[in-house]
C-alpha cells in the first residue's frame, strides 16, 4: 500500500512575534518560522508624537513609539493594530485592512493626524509621518533551507510586497519542496518572483483572511 504523502508546512517569515501570534491560529499544523525581517527601532524626535493629536497606525510595531493613548484619536488598518492601539489608552477607529481603506478616515479625521510608521511601507499617506524603526532583512535559518530542500510541501505566507521580495531573493536558486503560496495582496503577491505550485490570494487582508487562505491551501493538499 502506497505511503501517504507528507503534509504540507507552513513556514512562517514574519518578524518573530507576529510569526509566534499567527502560529498560534493555526494549531495542528507544522508550522516552522524563518523570520525574513527583524524590527528595528530608529532614533526619532519623540516630542513629535507627545504632542499630537492624533494618530495614523499602519503596524502595531509603530503603537509603543507613540507613548501612552491618553485618549486620542488613532486610526488603525485593521484589527490587530486596532487592538494594540486600544490597549495603549487610544480612541481608535477601525479601518478595513489596508492603507488604501484609511484614505476616507484620514479625509474625515476632526484632528491634526501623524503617522508613525516603519522606514518601507507599500503605500505613501497624504499625513505627516515620522519613521520610528526599520524593517531590517534578515537570512533564512538553516531549517528553513532544509525545509526547502526536502520533498514535503511548502505553505508560504506572504504579508507584503517587501517581505515577498525579501524571501524570495532569499530562496535556494531550486528550492526542491513544492511551493504553495498564500498572499494577503495582489501587490504582496507581485513581489514573489518565482514560480509556484499553488497560488491563492486572501478573501480579506487581514490575519483571520490568511488563516482561511492557509486552511485552503492545506485542504488542496489532502
Amino acid at each position: 500500500m502506497p505511503s501517504a504523502a507528507p503534509r504540507a508546512t507552513v513556514l512562517l517569515t514574519r518578524p518573530e512575534a507576529d510569526s509566534q501570534r499567527f502560529a498560534a491560529m493555526l494549531p495542528d499544523v507544522p508550522v516552522l518560522i524563518s523570520p525574513i525581517l527583524r524590527i528595528i527601532p530608529v532614533p526619532h524626535d519623540p516630542t513629535r508624537l507627545d504632542q499630537a493629536a492624533g494618530f495614523v497606525f499602519t503596524s502595531s510595531h509603530a503603537v509603543a513609539a507613540a507613548g501612552p493613548g491618553r485618549g486620542r484619536t488613532a486610526l488603525a488598518v485593521g484589527p490587530r493594530t486596532a487592538a494594540a492601539a486600544r490597549d495603549a489608552g487610544f480612541d481608535v477607529t477601525e479601518g478595513p485592512g489596508d492603507a488604501q481603506g484609511l484614505l476616507p478616515l484620514i479625509a474625515a479625521s476632526p484632528v491634526p493626524l501623524i503617522y508613525p510608521r516603519g522606514r518601507h511601507i507599500a503605500q505613501m499617506l497624504t499625513v505627516e509621518d515620522v519613521v520610528v524603526y526599520d524593517q531590517e532583512a534578515a537570512p533564512l535559518t538553516d531549517k528553513a533551507l532544509q525545509l526547502l530542500a526536502g520533498s514535503t510541501p511548502v505553505i508560504l505566507p506572504l504579508f507584503s510586497a517587501r517581505s515577498a521580495r525579501l524571501l524570495s531573493d532569499a530562496m535556494p536558486a531550486r528550492p526542491k519542496a513544492p511551493l504553495r503560496l498564500a498572499a494577503i495582496s495582489k501587490s504582496a503577491l507581485e513581489g514573489w518572483g518565482r514560480e509556484a505550485a499553488a497560488v491563492e490570494l486572501a478573501r480579506r487582508p487581514d490575519a483571520d483572511g490568511m488563516k482561511e487562505t492557509v486552511t485552503r491551501l492545506l485542504l488542496w493538499e489532502q
